[in-house]
């Protein structure tokens, strides 16, 4: 059942509650040794839960292909793990479509097949500003790049017979539907709109990726890890950060980066979610809709994250702009 978790979500007590960890899903799952000879990707492994992902994962005995844009703190970040034979560190500017092909050019170098694809790596409430391709950095670093590297991955993804992706959206995506008129947010741009935009192109995705590959054994979720206090949080100022510790509601769902990871892996790995796809995940459970009556915290999923029509026309653009063929 994928309400297994739903209880002990119910009554959050902050950072290092009751609430499971990613490790503690590979233990529920009984995972431990039993994924070798798969292969898994996990974007932003150099920080945060990208980096509790990869350990919980490690566990596995899966080989991990890490992406980070410094390699040295993500060796760093990972200890005595990245020197492991199973573990491959790839370069990956999110910034740089150049960077998004030459980090999938090496990762294919190493493998034919790719069992789960995790686009974990991201940025959040960004002063105002362009990638190298000229994208708004927001949409172009957590969303445009993540469908391009998706692409051309997809090949190895589908060898895999078997295979998951999971696209980290947020909270956040209740904050703005994708503004197709103006994507780069010329004249109107708020970093919070800017944001929620980029995470809900991810989970327009995820759900487009779904539709489009479940019959060849490829399934998609998106995932909200809930609120972690990490670097995620550089472009915020104390006030700010100081204001979601403080705030009465929230402070108490924060979670520890080893919480923050779990839902990823639950996504990613999970037997309760078998034969299905195309959900927003939260809590380690398949989300609701949100109910506005529950406060502006409250979990759930905008009226507009389930939007066949929306989710298509975002693909049909997003290929336009990576300049790729379908």
């Amino acid at each position: 059942m994928t309400a297994r978790y739903a209880d002990v979500h119910k009554n959050p007590q902050g950072p290092g509650d009751a609430r499971p960890t990613a490790m503690q899903i590979i233990r529920d799952e009984g995972l431990e040794g039993q994924l070798t000879g798969s292969s898994i990707l996990i974007t932003g492994a150099s920080a945060g839960i990208g980096v509790e992902t990869a350990k919980a994962l490690f566990t596995t005995g899966a080989t991990l292909y890490l992406t980070a844009r410094d390699l040295n703190k993500a060796k760093h970040a990972l200890g005595d793990m990245a020197s492991s034979p199973r573990v491959h560190l790839l370069e990956l500017d999110l910034e740089s479509l150049a960077s998004v092909r030459a980090c999938a050019a090496e990762l294919l170098s190493h493998t034919k097949t790719l069992n789960i694809f995790i686009a974990n790596a991201g940025v959040m409430a960004t002063p105002e500003g362009r990638t190298k391709d000229g994208f708004e950095t927001q949409f172009g670093t957590n969303y445009l790049s993540h469908f391009l590297l998706f692409l051309l991955l997809r090949p190895a993804l589908l060898a895999a017979a078997n295979s998951r992706v999971i696209f980290l959206a947020s909270i956040a995506h209740r904050y703005s539907e994708v503004v197709f008129d103006n994507l780069t947010l010329d004249g109107e741009y708020d970093k919070w709109k800017a944001y929620g935009q980029s995470k809900c192109a991810l989970l327009w995705a995820a759900n487009e990726i779904d539709r489009r590959y479940a019959s060849q054994g490829l399934r998609a979720f998106s995932v909200q890890p809930g609120g972690i206090r990490t670097a995620l949080l550089q472009h915020m100022s104390e006030e700010e950060k100081s204001g979601l510790t403080d705030d009465p509601t929230l402070g108490p769902q924060l979670k520890s980066p080893e919480q923050g990871a779990a839902t990823s892996v639950w996504g990613a790995v999970s037997r309760s979610l078998k034969g299905m796809g195309g959900k927003y995940l939260e809590n380690l459970q398949i989300a609701k809709v949100y109910d506005p009556s529950e406060g502006h915290w409250a979990p759930g999923y905008a009226s507009y994250a389930y939007s066949p029509e929306k989710e298509k026309k975002l693909w049909e653009v997003s290929l336009k702009l990576v300049g790729m063929n379908e």
